[in-house]
C-alpha cells in the first residue's frame, strides 16, 4: 500500500516526484528484466528509494549494471544483477531460481525489458521479427510462468512495460507494434488466469526521452509537437505509473495504462 501524504500547502500541483515520495515498498522483493540502463534503471532505482529490495537483470550492458547495482545499495537496500539472455529459456529458469535463492521471495515482477526496431514491412526479416518477439512477448511470458509460484504464495504482482504501439499501428514498426499488441493482450490473458492471488497489469509509454534523444532528435520534436501536451515523457512520467500498479489495490487487474501526453487521442 502506498503510504499516506498529503502535497505541501503552497502548492496544489501533483507530479511525479510527488508520487514517489508517497510510495512505500518496504519488505517487498522485485524483479525487474532489463534494469541496468535507461528506463528499467529508472524503475529499479524509485523502487529502492522506495525501501524495496531489487533484484535485476541485463544482457550485455555489465559496467551499466555494476553502477545500477551501487546506486541501488547506496539507497539503503539489498540489490542483486543478474546477466540473463532472454532469449533462452534456460538462463530464464536459472535467473529466476537465483534471485528466489538469495532472496526467498518474490512481491514484484516488472517485465520491462524490450526490443524497438525500424523497418518497413517488406524490409524486415525473419530473423528480426524472431527476435523481436522473443523478447517482446515470450520473454515476458515465460519470467513470468517460472515466477508464478512465488508471486501465488505472497500474492504478488506483475506489471509488463507495453507501448503506445501496441494500440496504433507504426507502419515502420510492424514487428514492433504486433508483439507490443500481443503484450497486451497477454497482460489481460494472465490478469483472467492468474487471479485472484496475481494482479497483472500493464503501463504503456508512448513517446518517452529516455536519454537516447540524441539518435532520434527530429523524431522526438515532431512528436512532441503532435502530442497534446506539446512535449515527450520523460522517464519519471513512466515511473509514476509503474508504482501506481505496485501499490495499487489487488483489486485493479487486467489494465493497460497508456502515458503518452494524449498522443493516442490522434
Amino acid at each position: 500500500m502506498a503510504a499516506a501524504c498529503s502535497p505541501k500547502p503552497q502548492s496544489l500541483a501533483i507530479d511525479s516526484s510527488f508520487t514517489m515520495a508517497c510510495v512505500n515498498l518496504k519488505n517487498k522483493t522485485v524483479l525487474i528484466t532489463g534494469g541496468a540502463r535507461r528506463l528499467g534503471k529508472a524503475i529499479a532505482l524509485a523502487m529502492a528509494q522506495a525501501g524495496a529490495t531489487i533484484a535485476f537483470t541485463y544482457a550485455t550492458s555489465a559496467n551499466e549494471a555494476k553502477q545500477t547495482l551501487k546506486e541501488i545499495e547506496r539507497s539503503g537496500v539489498q540489490g542483486l544483477s543478474l546477466k540473463c539472455d532472454l532469449r533462452d529459456e534456460k538462463s530464464i529458469r536459472q535467473m529466476v531460481s537465483q534471485t528466489l535463492e538469495h532472496f526467498r521471495t518474490l512481491d514484484l515482477l516488472i517485465n520491462n525489458a524490450g526490443v524497438f526496431q525500424t523497418a518497413k514491412l517488406e524490409e524486415i526479416t525473419a530473423e528480426q521479427w524472431d527476435q523481436v518477439f522473443a523478447v517482446n512477448v515470450r520473454a515476458p511470458f515465460l519470467v513470468s510462468k517460472y515466477c508464478i509460484p512465488a508471486l501465488r504464495k505472497g500474492r504478488g504482482k506483475i506489471i509488463n512495460l507495453g507501448s503506445l504501439g501496441g494500440e496504433k499501428p507504426w507502419s515502420t514498426h510492424a514487428h514492433y507494434c504486433s508483439s507490443k499488441a500481443g503484450l497486451h493482450m497477454l497482460t489481460q490473458v494472465m490478469a483472467k488466469g492468474l487471479a485472484p492471488e496475481i494482479a497483472v497489469n500493464c503501463v504503456a509509454p508512448g513517446m518517452i526521452d529516455a536519454g537516447g534523444a540524441d539518435r532520434y532528435p527530429e523524431l522526438l520534436q515532431r512528436v512532441a509537437e503532435q502530442t497534446p501536451m506539446k512535449k515527450a515523457g520523460i522517464p519519471e512520467d513512466v515511473v509514476s505509473a509503474v508504482m501506481y500498479f505496485a501499490t495499487a489495490p489487488h483489486f485493479i487487474t487486467g489494465q493497460v495504462l497508456t502515458v503518452d501526453g494524449g498522443l493516442g487521442l490522434r
